[in-house]
C-alpha cells in the first residue's frame, strides 16, 4: 500500500471496537490507514514508556521479519506534514531493525491531550510496566484530563459505564487497576533523581549487581530534595544497601526537620535492618586509603577477605 492510500474504516466494525465511546468512532470515521516510512514518524515528546533491547524485543523483530507488523501503529499527522507516534513505538523500532521500508500506520487527527490519554492507554496494557513507567505516564494522563476539564468522553473504559461524577484520579484507578493511593505513591516517583529511580526499576528487573529499592522507601525518599537525595545516593552506593521502608520515614523525617546530613544519614543507614544477618561494620575512613576513589563496596569486601585469608595461611604455615 502506497504513502497516502487511504481506506474508509468509518463502516469497519473490527476498527470501531479499538475505540470505546461515540467521540472516538466519531474520529475514527475520519482516521485512514497507510504506510509511512518510519523516518518520517517521530517519537512522542516525552514518552514515559522505555523501548527496550530485550529478549522480547528481539523476538518482534524477528517475528516483523517473517510476517511484518500485523497491528498498525497509531500515528497523527504534524502541521509541518510529518507524522508522530502515538502508540507503536516497539514495532516501529522493530520495523527498522528488520530494515522494512514502510510500516502501516492509522493516520488519526488528535489534540495534544487526546494523544496522551491515549498513548498512556495503551502501553499501559503491557504485560511489564517499570514503576517509572507507570510514574511519568500516570502524571502525563492526569494532568492531561485536567485540562480537558476532567472530561470523560475520552477516558471511559471499554464497559461503558458511567464516570462522569468522579474526578480524574478515581477516573484513571477504576481503568487501571492500581488504586488511588497506588497512583499518588507511582506519581511521587517523578520527584525522584534518576539514579534513585533507577534502583526502583531495578527492584522488578532484578538485574545482578544491582541496588534495588522497594516502592514504599522510594515513596518516602521523594520528599528530599535534590541534594539531600544525592548525599543518600552516595551513601547509599558506598555502603552498597537502599533503606528500609523504616529507614526511609526516619530519613524524610529528619530531612522536614531540617536535620538531615551525612552523618545523620549515614548512622541510619548502619543501622541494622530487621531480619537482617548480623554484619561487621567498620567505618569507611579507616580503609578509604588502601583503595582508589570509587571503589564500589563489593570489591573492597572481597579483596579485605581475600588479605585475610592469605593471612591466615601465613600463620598456618609459620606456626608449623
Amino acid at each position: 500500500m502506497s504513502k497516502g492510500t487511504a481506506i474508509d474504516l468509518g463502516l469497519n466494525e473490527a476498527y470501531n471496537d479499538l475505540f470505546s465511546t461515540q467521540a472516538e468512532r466519531d474520529n475514527a470515521q475520519r482516521s485512514y490507514v497507510t504506510d509511512l516510512p518510519t523516518s518520517e514518524i517521530s517519537n512522542f515528546p516525552n514518552h514515559p514508556f522505555k523501548v527496550r533491547m530485550d529478549e522480547s524485543m528481539t523476538e518482534l523483530v524477528e517475528s516483523v521479519k517473517e510476517r511484518g507488523v500485523l497491528s498498525p501503529v497509531l500515528v497523527r499527522p504534524m502541521p509541518d506534514g510529518s507524522y508522530q507516534m502515538v502508540s507503536g513505538h516497539r514495532r516501529k523500532l522493530a520495523s527498522e531493525l528488520a530494515e522494512l521500508p514502510t510500516v502501516p500506520c492509522i493516520v488519526r487527527e488528535l489534540t495534544d491531550d487526546e494523544a496522551i490519554i491515549i498513548m498512556v492507554d495503551s502501553n499501559l496494557q503491557r504485560e511489564q510496566v517499570l514503576p517509572s513507567e507507570k510514574a511519568f505516564a500516570y502524571k502525563m494522563k492526569l494532568d492531561a484530563m485536567k485540562r480537558q476539564g476532567e472530561r470523560t468522553d475520552l477516558t471511559c473504559a471499554p464497559t461503558g459505564h458511567k464516570l462522569e461524577n468522579l474526578k480524574s484520579r478515581d477516573i484513571v484507578a477504576a481503568e487501571s487497576g492500581d488504586s488511588k493511593s497506588q497512583i499518588q505513591r507511582y506519581i511521587r516517583l517523578t520527584n525522584l533523581v534518576p539514579e534513585l529511580l533507577d534502583m526502583v526499576d531495578n527492584s522488578v528487573l532484578k538485574e545482578k549487581g544491582q541496588l534495588q529499592m522497594a516502592l514504599r522507601p522510594a515513596v518516602e525518599l521523594s520528599y528530599l530534595s535534590k541534594d539531600e537525595q544525592n548525599a543518600l545516593l552516595e551513601i547509599m552506593e558506598g555502603e552498597d544497601c537502599t533503606p528500609s521502608h523504616a529507614q526511609a520515614i526516619k530519613i524524610r523525617d529528619f530531612s522536614e526537620k531540617g536535620k538531615l546530613n551525612p552523618d545523620v544519614i549515614l548512622s541510619i543507614m548502619q543501622e541494622e535492618k530487621p531480619n537482617q544477618v548480623e554484619q561487621f561494620k567498620m567505618p569507611k575512613n579507616r580503609i578509604a586509603k588502601f583503595f582508589p576513589a570509587g571503589t564500589p563496596a563489593q570489591k573492597i569486601e572481597d579483596t579485605i577477605v581475600k588479605a585475610l585469608e592469605m593471612y591466615r595461611k601465613r600463620e598456618r604455615a609459620m606456626e608449623r
